[in-house]
């Protein structure tokens, strides 16, 4: 049962990986682009703090 591999099996056992070198390349730029996006989205909703509006502060009222 010592068969060794034939030449076509070579030549589609190169086409495959360097199909899956591609895939996986594009893959990983998609998520790493997918990720600085959500982080920049996060960044950017972080600091929004509404300053509270006049009027509408019911803790210490000072009146003269």
């Amino acid at each position: 049962m010592g068969t060794s591999p034939t030449p076509q099996i070579w030549e589609l056992f190169a086409v495959l990986l360097v199909a899956a070198v591609g895939v996986m390349f594009v893959l990983t730029a998609v998520l790493d682009a997918l990720a600085v996006r959500l982080l920049r989205r996060r960044v950017r909703r972080a600091p929004t703090r509404k300053p509270p509006r006049p009027g509408t502060d019911h803790g210490m009222a000072v009146r003269c």
